[in-house]
């Protein structure tokens, strides 16, 4: 029987290391997108958001703090932007279509863009949040780093808005599918540039994963909709404060 007193250094010696974090992050989506395959694709079974759901019960289940485990999981967070930067070869591929499609990509990224800054403003109203929670509500539809950018700039807290981010991706990651279905809309493009559109980068990610054009326009209505939500958002409070 192995002495309690040596799992406990080993397990303190594991948690100073990097790659225990790194391959923890690895381990849980590997696992939580076998429950996912397993379920035959349950939108509520979504890899990212049982993946997190997994990591985090370790982490409150062992008090580790947040930081300790991001210095070690960070190569992960690296990759995300050579990843976000990979996806203009697909677009660059897919040239023709999305060029063809381009009226259709422009009025749907306003009005999906400047719908989901007024809804977002109109409930946070209703349930009288206080002005910098509504900041930090209000860029929550576009990809984390950039809705952390308008976050900070226009007095939101952007830690909390990573935070809704990360929900608002796996909420509409998960039901997006099932909302196309009952709408019966079959075009593919147009299911993926919805996805990346209101789902940003795990919205892209699902797209991808069932088909290449849908990938490539989901993650063309991830890119746009930053930047004119970018734009939009100060104008929205410009007017409106």
């Amino acid at each position: 029987m192995i002495d309690q007193q040596k799992l406990y250094y080993i397990w303190i010696y594991l948690q100073a290391e990097p790659l225990f974090w790194l391959t923890l992050t690895i381990s849980s989506y590997l696992i939580a997108d076998f429950i996912y395959r397993k379920s035959n694709l349950f939108p509520l079974l979504n890899p990212v958001a049982l993946s997190v759901l997994l990591v985090s019960l370790i982490l409150i289940s062992f008090n580790i703090q947040y930081e300790r485990y991001f210095d070690g999981a960070k190569f992960i967070h690296f990759l995300l932007g050579p990843a976000t930067v990979a996806l203009a070869i697909p677009i660059y591929r897919k040239w023709d279509l999305i060029v063809s499609n381009s009226k259709a990509i422009l009025i749907s990224l306003t009005l999906g863009s400047f719908f989901a800054i007024f809804i977002t403003y109109v409930l946070s109203l209703q349930f009288k949040l206080q002005e910098e929670l509504i900041f930090s509500l209000l860029p929550r539809s576009v990809t984390a780093p950039i809705a952390m950018g308008i976050s900070e700039i226009i007095g939101g807290i952007p830690s909390l808005t990573a935070i809704i981010t990360l929900i608002t991706g796996v909420v509409g990651a998960s039901l997006g599918v099932f909302v196309f279905d009952l709408m019966k809309l079959k075009k593919m493009e147009a299911r993926g540039f919805s996805l990346g559109l209101a789902s940003h980068g795990i919205g892209t990610a699902r797209a991808m994963s069932r088909d290449k054009n849908a990938g490539v326009f989901a993650a063309v209505g991830m890119g746009l909709s930053g930047l004119i939500t970018s734009i939009i958002v100060p104008l929205f409070l410009k007017i409106i404060f």
